[in-house]
């Protein structure tokens, strides 16, 4: 295993791990992050991606910066030009099962065991925990701000979980989905108050559980 930079030395640059590595004979370097640890709804969401030799890294930021357009603007692009994506869904009885923690490590692993392609031969994880898989990793905490890979990653989590909130605003209206996606804003918590849980809910978090 290589020592990488210190993720505090990056300066302006969010491929420099990525050209670090490419330098110790990686070639397939895939980013990999998750979204939805915090809602009280619906599934976690984790993806890695492999950027393509012709994408600009400087055009994937955390997708928590940008705009819905702009995440949607960029997803399209990444398919466009030919990224590598995988996707894990970890759903809401799984959650409340094995705890977020361990769903949003299965969803990376998902995510990265369902890269089309050449398999990943390392994997920039955000946060502090490695993906439970047989690749070779290093975690970054705040990660999408310090990697381009990991920022695509979590714009393609992102944008996928917000497709899946709004399908289920169609079938739960009255939880407004299509504008909270499960969070807990205060009219999520005032409908939950006043309708219950509905299946789609996490059992175990608090908020719900105590209208369960």
């Amino acid at each position: 295993m290589i020592q990488l930079l210190s993720d505090t030395s990056i300066g302006e640059d969010n491929f420099i791990f990525e050209k670090t590595l490419r330098k110790h004979g990686y070639l397939s370097i895939a980013g990999c992050d998750e979204v939805g640890r915090g809602p009280l709804a619906g599934p976690v969401v984790a993806a890695a991606v492999i950027l393509p030799d012709c994408a600009d890294p400087s055009l994937y930021l955390d997708s928590k910066v940008l705009s819905h357009s702009k995440r949607e603007y960029l997803a399209q692009l990444l398919f466009d030009q030919g990224a590598q994506i995988g996707v894990g869904f970890v759903s809401e009885s799984e959650i409340d099962r094995i705890n977020i923690l361990q769903a949003s490590l299965l969803a990376m692993k998902i995510a990265t065991e369902n890269l089309p392609g050449t398999p990943a031969d390392f994997l920039l994880v955000d946060g502090k925990f490695k993906a439970p898989v047989c690749i070779d990793q290093q975690t970054m905490i705040k990660g999408e701000a310090k990697s381009a890979s990991i920022a695509a990653a979590s714009i393609i989590a992102k944008v996928r979980r917000d497709q899946y909130m709004i399908c289920m605003h169609e079938k739960y209206p009255q939880y407004n989905f299509a504008n909270n996606k499960g969070y807990p804003t205060k009219e999520h918590r005032a409908a939950l108050q006043q309708l219950g849980p509905c299946p789609i809910h996490r059992r175990s978090f608090n908020g719900v559980v105590d209208h369960a």
